[in-house]
């Protein structure tokens, strides 16, 4: 048996949901997913809701900004900062990094892609 894994999106929310150059928290079955948008740049982004240092679920209320035009949010907690394009940490490199997923936007809406792992049988 071997596994595969491809991209499932999930409708997320409309774009009028998310404020301008901030976030929101999206639940997505068990998961919690911190979505941004980043209104100057017309970009979308989003990540683990998860601090991996407090362990709490807080990113979505993070601020954001951009560093060497790199686009972060930084944790309300102990203010380390996350690339949204990759997860990694801007602070320390040796830290923890978060989970990315892609976003797309259709027709104003917003969806989010998430690992869907696929076992087919061996012939």
């Amino acid at each position: 048996m071997s596994t595969t894994t491809t991209t499932s999106w999930f409708l997320a929310c409309k774009t009028s949901d998310v404020p301008t150059n901030g976030g929101v928290c999206v639940k997505y079955k068990e998961e919690q997913i911190a979505l941004f948008y980043f209104a100057r740049r017309n970009e979308w982004y989003a990540t683990q809701n998860l601090c991996p240092h407090r362990q709490q679920m807080a990113l979505s209320r993070g601020m954001t900004g951009t560093v060497k035009d790199e686009p972060k949010v930084a944790c309300p907690f102990h203010k380390k900062t996350f690339s949204l394009k990759d997860g990694r940490c801007l602070s320390d490199e040796h830290e923890c990094s978060l989970t990315t997923y892609p976003v797309k936007i259709v027709d104003d809406l917003v969806y989010i892609g998430v690992d869907a792992v696929m076992e087919m049988a061996g012939v």
